[in-house]
């Protein structure tokens, strides 16, 4: 997996490509670690989660919501839509098209 980051204001934005699995998850729980309260997850370039990315979004959103923040994800793929369907996981994250509306959602959220 490859992992890219970078700062809208006060969003931290991270952008994944490849396969997001257990073997994966340390580098992003190390990212969550230093990224602000608001975070956007575009998951464009990833056509595969496992259970242990799933735990690690979860874990990633409700240390944001602690810190008065939230996350967003952004741009799934139908495989991975699928995934956050079937375990209903799309009721407990904000999901958008793209990162633009992802932004967007976290501004008008926060001001």
């Amino acid at each position: 997996m490859e992992l890219k980051s970078h700062l809208v204001n006060d969003i931290s934005v991270v952008e994944l490509s490849g396969r997001f699995d257990s073997y994966e998850a340390p580098r992003l729980t190390t990212w969550f670690d230093q990224a602000t309260p608001k975070v956007v997850v575009n998951l464009a370039n990833v056509g595969f989660v496992d259970s242990s990315a799933l735990a690690l979004l979860v874990k990633g959103m409700k240390h944001c919501r602690q810190q008065g923040g939230d996350l967003a994800l952004c741009s799934l793929q139908q495989p991975v839509r699928v995934i956050f369907e079937l375990t209903r996981l799309d009721k407990a994250f904000g999901i958008y098209a793209n990162e633009n509306e992802a932004l967007q959602a976290l501004h008008g959220k926060f001001t």
